[in-house]
């Protein structure tokens, strides 16, 4: 049976604007922090009372961190609290972190944080919101805006009730009884204790002595203590929980569940005719494929040069000025964007980033170069170009995922296709991607070639985001 459950929030803004201060102040004023004497331990998150309602706050360090948990595919939080201090407006963090709330679709309020201050200006905010397509009440939308200074504690009841309501209106559900979900949302090797991991449970109850997996890492919980260092035995959706147990240390934004990954590829349940028309019908209703970039470049009169030149079959998901950071690695790999930089430099935390997560990153100085680089993309959504022989097709059947691969099972439709070739993935008579086999499998064997009528599997680099009904087409130049 389901049950109401904790809302989850992440707070993000630009530096310096107040999120430590604004988190510190709600956790200081809540009825829970009261009575353990106002001693937190950090874990990542933690849970207050306000009106015999409880709300669990994600403590995270950015909006990076927050794109990080999201890359997982996995929904942390349910609200966004978006500070803006009232002194200095609108930033380029703001801007980031707005950016990431889009793209993850999650409802959010703006917190104008600083009033207390001289030259605070409100209005002024809410103005340049607006420019940036953030329209709060009064200024043609319905983005919820509450004015706070976390210095001073005013306004936070305010907030708080603003988050309450909102809370209530996505009418936030969990079954205690149901299967365990929960999300790591902090990891770290401890010397002396061992991993330790923060979870927040989605659905069902963690207890101690459970037997759980985050992913493929292994964990018999042997303690689990709350924000304020408490032994629990139990915790329920929408709490944190700080955990040891876990045999090595678990990713950020893993998928808690009490089953291992299934590790044999089973057979995909056949849809219905019905089910069959409905996909094609919803299939029908998308918008034809398009090129997806984020682009960083040296100045703003070099990125509107280039961003007006763009094809219509280009998304721009991001364009900034500035050198590339791990918070535009983390936006590719969760939006599928392909990165670009023009006369700019790559930090070495976000190069390192692109490896581990097998993005790439293109840079150029030439302008010409880089629309050049443009036109050949359009082109293979357009079409295969003509200086290519297709060897053979193969439509993807079913879509497994397994041990961290994408797996998509294919029967070969004509010639054939071998494991060396480069290939297309087409969808609706668009190529929406490029790749290379690294894994092409039948019947469980690794083969080099597979010819029509035959079912394979087949894994490829990059991971595109295949579906049923698409088309891997194998070429050469």
């Amino acid at each position: 049976m389901s049950f109401s459950r904790t809302p989850v929030v992440a707070v993000l803004g630009h530096v310096d604007h107040g999120k430590t201060t604004l988190l510190d102040a709600i956790r200081n004023s809540s009825i829970v922090t009261a009575e353990h004497g106002g001693i937190t331990q950090h874990i990542g998150a933690y849970q207050i009372e306000y009106k015999g309602k409880k709300i669990t706050f994600i403590d995270t360090p950015g909006h990076a961190a927050f794109a990080k948990m999201r890359s997982h595919g996995v929904a942390v939080t349910d609200l966004v609290v978006l500070v803006v201090a009232a002194n200095d407006g609108v930033k380029p963090q703001t801007k980031e972190a707005i950016l990431h709330i889009k793209q993850a679709k999650c409802p959010y309020l703006i917190a104008i944080n600083k009033i207390d201050l001289p030259q605070a200006s409100c209005d002024l905010v809410r103005s340049q919101l607006s420019q940036v397509e953030v329209l709060v009440e009064g200024y043609g939308g319905d983005i919820v805006c509450v004015e706070i200074s976390a210095k001073e504690k005013k306004g936070i009841d305010d907030l708080l009730e603003m988050i309450l309501l909102l809370a209530e209106m996505q009418n936030l559900k969990a079954d205690p009884q149901g299967p365990l979900e929960a999300v790591v949302i902090d990891s770290s090797l401890d010397t002396k204790k061992g991993v330790l991991a923060t979870l927040l449970v989605k659905n069902g109850t963690l207890k101690i002595g459970s037997q759980i997996y985050a992913d493929d890492v292994y964990a018999k919980v042997k303690l689990m203590t709350d924000e304020y260092g408490q032994k629990i035995l139990t915790a329920l959706p929408g709490k944190p929980v700080q955990v040891l147990g876990f045999k090595k240390v678990p990713d950020v934004g893993a998928k808690v569940t009490s089953e291992q990954k299934v590790k044999e590829v089973k057979e995909a349940p056949k849809l219905t005719e019905v089910e069959e028309t409905g996909s094609k019908e919803q299939e029908d209703k998308e918008k034809p494929a398009k090129f997806k970039i984020i682009l960083k470049t040296d100045t703003s009169g070099t990125l509107e040069a280039i961003t007006s030149n763009l094809a219509s079959e280009i998304e721009l998901v991001h364009g900034d000025v500035g050198e590339i950071n791990e918070s535009d690695v983390l936006l590719a790999i969760s939006t599928a964007a392909n990165l670009y930089g023009f006369n700019v430099k790559i930090k070495a935390a976000a190069k390192k980033l692109a490896e581990i997560e097998n993005i790439k990153i293109k840079t150029y100085n030439i302008i010409y170069e880089l629309l050049e680089e443009f036109e050949k993309k359009v082109l293979k959504i357009m079409d295969v170009t003509y200086d290519e022989k297709i060897m053979g097709e193969a439509e993807v059947i079913a879509e497994f995922k397994i041990k961290g691969s994408h797996i998509a099972g294919c029967k070969i439709i004509t010639g054939r296709i071998n494991k060396k070739d480069k290939v297309h993935l087409k969808r609706d008579d668009k190529i929406i991607g490029d790749a290379v086999i690294i894994s092409f499998q039948k019947e469980k064997l690794e083969i080099e070639e597979g010819k029509k009528g035959s079912e394979v599997g087949i894994v490829l680099k990059p991971n595109l985001d295949f579906k049923k009904g698409d088309v891997i087409i194998s070429y050469k130049i």
